[in-house]
């Protein structure tokens, strides 16, 4: 108990376990563990099974493809507002994807057998609430890995950038991310050099500020002006699927 007062957390800080009706909540809340999860910690490997679900309440996750080359590129995040294991709920038990910590925090873990047990289980529509939930969760990430294929194919750097950091700043409760250019030009599969130009477009035009790893978002609606489609096709695509019944 001494954890969960010092961190200030919990579960429904997550908005899909706050979405689950009570008696299934009640079921699975037992069995969330609380845990600090580091930066650069590696969550799932590619081609590994999980013994865990996660759901991230301050930490966000990046789920990303490596090359044999060690090339990397972010397909997807995770934060508050999901769970990092679909491939259990699909299925398939194991994905090529590697997660990853992109920002520290905090999150909880569920044993992927109590999961599943309570995703299979069978009715009435209340009894399927969460197998209902999950299932939505999963195709609006999927509407987010395409929406970032189709980004790295036809936007510049910097509306990919910005998208970038939108949808990171919609999972933390400030305007500030601490974050490499190093690490950023990773996460998208870009030169540094393209992310050093276009972070440097964005501060001179008064959006953002950038000090030594620190990135302070100045003028969010400006931010948003500059960045693709793709940012609201994704954010309109969570909000119509995970507020339905």
């Amino acid at each position: 108990m001494g954890t969960f007062k010092t961190a200030g957390q919990t579960p429904k800080q997550n908005h899909l376990l706050a979405a689950l009706p009570e008696k299934i909540f009640e079921r699975l809340s037992p069995h969330l563990e609380l845990i600090p999860i580091q930066l650069g910690e590696v969550l799932c490997e590619s081609g590994g099974q999980s013994q865990y679900v996660y759901f991230p309440t301050t930490a966000i996750l990046s789920l990303h493809y490596v090359m044999e080359d060690g090339a990397t590129a972010e397909i997807a995040g995770v934060g508050n507002e999901g769970v990092l294991g679909i491939s259990l709920f699909l299925g398939g038990l194991t994905t090529p994807i590697q997660a990853t910590v992109q920002t520290a925090g905090w999150g909880y873990r569920l044993k992927a057998r109590l999961m599943m047990e309570e995703f299979n289980r069978t009715g009435g529509r209340r009894a399927g609430a969460l197998h209902n939930k999950f299932l939505r969760y999963t195709q609006a990430l999927m509407t987010q890995m395409s929406q970032t294929a189709v980004c790295y194919r036809h936007h510049s750097v910097e509306q990919q950038l910005c998208r970038w950091l939108l949808l990171t700043l919609d999972r933390l409760p400030t305007n500030e991310l601490t974050m490499t250019q190093e690490l950023i030009a990773s996460m998208l599969g870009v030169r540094r050099e393209g992310i050093t130009e276009s972070a440097g477009n964005l501060q001179r035009a008064g959006l953002i500020s950038y000090r030594r790893g620190h990135i302070t978002v100045l003028d969010r609606s400006g931010l948003e002006s500059h960045a693709c489609e793709c940012y609201n096709v994704v954010k309109k695509e969570f909000h119509r699927l995970l507020s339905e019944v």
